[in-house]
């Protein structure tokens, strides 16, 4: 069974920058993808960047340039570097993980089994 935690939200102005964490109960191994998801108030949840077994990432439109996800397998952590934040990123970010073998969902909120709880990010103008 996956856990996942994340930590590193905050309150930044724009521009500003954050980098988030997700924690994982056990090794990531290089079978899995992970992704970061957001959700704002009244809107549905949406992808925001994902990473696979290759290494090879992917982000959404409204954050490609700005945020850089990676992960540290020896720490069991994955990270989410949001960089010139605008206030159209204010949200609850998720992390998620996929350890099914059968290819990685990327951004497809209902290709992930398990998530984190969530941690806000809030980014004033």
């Amino acid at each position: 069974q996956v856990q996942l935690v994340e930590s590193g939200g905050g309150s930044v102005q724009a521009g500003g920058s954050l980098r988030l964490s997700c924690a994982a109960s056990e090794y990531i191994y290089s079978s899995y993808c992970m992704g970061w998801f957001r959700q704002a108030p009244g809107k549905a949840r949406e992808g925001v960047a994902a990473i696979d077994s290759d290494g090879r990432a992917v982000y959404a439109d409204s954050v490609k340039g700005r945020f850089a996800i990676s992960k540290d397998n020896a720490k069991n952590t994955l990270y989410l570097q949001m960089n010139s934040l605008k206030p159209e990123d204010t949200a609850l970010y998720y992390c998620a993980a996929h350890i099914e073998g059968n290819g990685c969902p990327y951004m497809v909120v209902a290709g992930y089994r398990y998530w984190g709880q969530g941690t806000q990010v809030t980014v004033s103008s």
